[in-house]
């Protein structure tokens, strides 16, 4: 268990395999709910190739001294991650 908003990750390794690899992070808020977006890929069993890059947006608390996942939110395209990043736009658009 992470006790320090740097040791998260969203990184996944199983029998000595990295099957889920972390290329970025940026925390959006610290404090006893932390909130992170993650870029990472998944690799594909049977290629044995990592696939497009996905975006995670997820939510920790912190108990006792660690963090503890709650909630996450995937981001599984490019185009998805566009159309969000789109609305996000005309919701807020640029200041002037």
């Amino acid at each position: 268990m992470a006790e320090n908003v740097e040791e998260l990750t969203i990184s996944y390794e199983e029998d000595g395999q990295l099957l889920r690899k972390e290329l970025d992070k940026h925390v959006l808020s610290k404090g006893s709910w932390t909130t992170i977006m993650f870029l990472y890929q998944d690799l594909d069993r049977k290629s044995g190739e990592f696939g497009p890059a996905k975006i995670s947006i997820r939510r920790f608390q912190k108990r006792e001294g660690v963090y503890l996942p709650r909630s996450k939110f995937e981001i599984s395209s490019a185009a998805q991650a566009r159309a969000i990043q789109s609305q996000i736009g005309n919701w807020f658009p640029p200041e002037e």
